[in-house]
């Protein structure tokens, strides 16, 4: 694998996209009126605050406004171990925020304050291509996708990525409020899935792109419709997750341990272990037994997100995760 071989390659992953304060409801008071607790999230964020507690290099790129929560998610991110010199400033739009509503099960429903929200105005000017070409992996979702200029931002890295040998992953992480039309939102997480080699796909986002609700169909009509798809991993939340690659398919079995308070971060955490595992093996000749490993621990390390509130802040430590394996 000619990015992960690289000697000039000075990051391990650089990531691009939103970066936000989840407002998690967390009680409520004598009178009755919810408390939210401000969790500092943003799926590519999430994504490298995993990694970087698995000791990996990681550098964000992406905009905040020039507020208390722009500051407060900049000096966060610096306090998880990312590098934050990409992350820009806009004086005059303010940060995204997302309330995020959780039913019994964990699973969230999200209202965003957003429209637009400083990480969507993002210009292709400000993307720093020398950090991408500098990292190994390459990692983008498609709410860089929801609106110009962001998207012309992620456009321009993505080339970049390609352009340097990177590894490239993608989240299609389906948000229907951030887009004017699901065929928009379609067309887009159409191109992303097009450009990249690894993609992290959830069970609902597989029928959304695919219309097919059996995993396997679903991969292997996406596969066909992306040649360039090197690694496919479907995620079902608590009933595991199931690898597809060079024709063949293995399934692991989620976590059923109790304790889920939230599954805000989960997915990210996923992701970013599979990455953390690619960084470490690579991307060519994997086993059966290889993508069993790594599905392993990305599903202990997703559950254990879980049994927390928020997502930067919330990521295990590597032996806390190896010690449910």
């Amino acid at each position: 694998m000619k990015a992960v071989e690289c000697v000039k390659k000075r990051m391990d992953v650089a990531a691009l996209g939103e970066l936000l304060v989840d407002f998690t409801c967390n009680g409520v008071s004598p009178q009755g009126n919810p408390f939210y607790e401000a969790n500092p999230g943003g799926a590519p964020c999430n994504v490298l605050a995993m990694l970087a507690k698995l000791g990996k290099r990681t550098a964000f790129i992406g905009k905040v406004g020039d507020d208390q929560f722009g500051h407060f998610l900049r000096q966060v991110g610096v306090e998880a171990g990312i590098s934050m010199d990409s992350l820009m400033v806009d004086a005059h739009s303010h940060t995204t925020l997302a309330f995020v509503k959780t039913a019994e099960n964990g699973d969230r429903d999200f209202s965003f304050y957003r429209d637009p929200g400083a990480d969507a105005l993002l210009t292709p000017d400000e993307v720093p291509e020398h950090v991408i070409a500098g990292a190994r992996i390459f990692h983008f979702g498609s709410l860089s996708l929801t609106g110009e200029p962001v998207r012309s931002a992620t456009q321009k890295a993505v080339a970049a990525a390609r352009s340097a040998d990177c590894i490239l992953s993608f989240d299609p992480n389906l948000r229907p409020p951030l887009w004017s039309s699901l065929e928009q939102a379609r067309a887009q997480i159409n191109w992303g899935l097009g450009q990249c080699d690894v993609v992290k796909i959830a069970d609902d986002e597989l029928l959304f792109v695919t219309g097919e609700t059996d995993f396997d169909a679903g991969a292997a009509k996406l596969m066909a419709q992306f040649p360039n798809l090197r690694l496919v991993n479907v995620t079902a939340g608590a009933q595991g997750s199931i690898a597809y690659y060079q024709g063949l398919r293995v399934f692991q079995p989620g976590l059923s341990l109790g304790g889920v308070i939230e599954t805000t971060g989960a997915g990210d955490t996923f992701c970013a272990c599979v990455l953390n595992f690619l960084l470490e093996h690579g991307l060519e000749s994997l086993t059966s037994q290889d993508l069993s490993q790594m599905l392993r621990f990305a599903n202990a390390a997703a559950y254990l997100v879980t049994t927390r509130r928020g997502a930067i802040r919330s990521m295990p430590e590597k032996e806390q995760v190896l010690a449910l394996l």
